[in-house]
This record gives structure tokens, sequence and C-alpha cells, in this order.
């Protein structure tokens, strides 16, 4: 993988889209996320800062900029640092 990239599937798990990786690789494989608009089709596929990723969970739906890929998964205030939501706020 090239400098500053991460596996999607690694990232998910560090920003707590998922409990454990093999249940983001499961999201990712199931065409649950998006990466820049395009539907993720690896756990593997690379992501870098900057990219959108859009995941939809079962009650929900998240639009996200990768602010930062993570070395390890932390509590959820380390979790909202790895991106920022760009959809709007409900009200």
């Amino acid at each position: 993988m090239k400098p500053g990239r991460q596996r999607l599937d690694k990232w998910l798990w560090f920003a707590r889209f998922a409990r454990t990786r093999t249940l983001a690789a499961r999201l990712v494989e199931e065409g649950y996320v998006r990466v820049n608009g395009r539907r993720a089709e690896a756990a593997a596929t690379a992501i870098a800062v900057g990219d959108v990723v859009t995941v939809a969970a079962a009650h929900t739906t998240a639009l996200v900029r990768v602010l930062d890929l993570g070395e390890r998964r932390g509590g959820a205030p380390d979790a909202q640092t790895l991106y920022a939501a760009l959809d709007a706020p409900p009200g």
C-alpha cells in the first residue's frame, strides 16, 4: 500500500463505524460503503486523507471526510478526530 494510505476496513474499525474489523470488512463486501461516491469493492481498498466515505448502516447513513488515518483503535473521542461529518445535523 502507498504511504499515506490505509485499508478501508481498518480505518472503519479505527473510526468506530464497526465493532470489529471483521464486521467492517463485511460492511464493505456487502456494498454498504462508498469511497468518493464509488462503491468500495474490497475491504483492502486504500483510502487517504481527504477522501469522502459514505457508510450506510442499519439505522443511519454517515457521510464523512477522512481527516486522519489513525494508528490504533481508541475511545470514541479519539475516533471522532479521524473524520469530519459532511451531512447536515437534523433539525
